[in-house]
């Protein structure tokens, strides 16, 4: 196993990133997701250390002012996501292939400091209709929440080509299937 790469993994919110990421994981052992930090609050079942590290807004400032992030983000307004690099030391030290699931802007921003160790991927949902539809269903969010998300997935799209490897997930086993080749092709170099 090639020691100290990454995997990053970006999507606009219900294209089925996080299901494709749950899948690699399952099938190998050696990749280990990296929990990023965020400042917002817990939803659902959503676990600390687990999910997320969730940090007050007080905790991610003090944070940024130690300079213990490899990068953070201000997703949405009052609201802020980044890579611990604690987190980054935790898995590389078991040699480990880092496993991301970052916004767009972390993923680009994960490459540009990682380079050719990091794998960047986007994963397309078939159409912004779709999208819409995925994110209903998920039943998780407010319209006026899944109107927002869908707004920003269609600016987020717009970044698709600039990861080196774009997985549109219209039907999971393929996107799944494509995304394990892709995964271990990048491993084996």
């Amino acid at each position: 196993m090639n020691e100290n790469k990454l995997i990053i993994f970006s999507a606009p919110s219900g294209s089925g990133k996080t299901t494709i990421v749950h899948r690699l994981m399952a099938k190998f052992p050696w990749l280990e997701f990296s929990v990023s930090a965020t400042s917002r609050a817990p939803r659902g079942t959503e676990q600390n250390g687990k999910d997320y590290h969730f940090l007050s807004a007080e905790e991610f400032e003090a944070a940024i002012a130690e300079d213990k992030f490899v990068e953070w983000e201000e997703v949405y307004a009052g609201t802020k996501y980044g890579t611990l690099r604690s987190e980054l030391d935790r898995i590389w030290a078991k040699g480990n292939t880092i496993l991301f699931d970052v916004d767009v802007k972390g993923g680009l921003r994960l490459k540009s400091i990682f380079g050719d160790r990091a794998l960047a991927v986007f994963v397309m949902p078939p159409s912004v209709e779709e999208l819409r539809r995925r994110l209903v269903g998920r039943a998780t969010d407010a319209p006026e929440v899944i109107e927002k998300r869908v707004a920003k997935a269609e600016s987020e799209i717009e970044y698709a080509e600039q990861f080196d490897k774009i997985i549109i997930n219209d039907i999971l086993e393929e996107a799944v299937d494509q995304t394990e080749k892709a995964v271990l092709e990048f491993i084996n170099r």
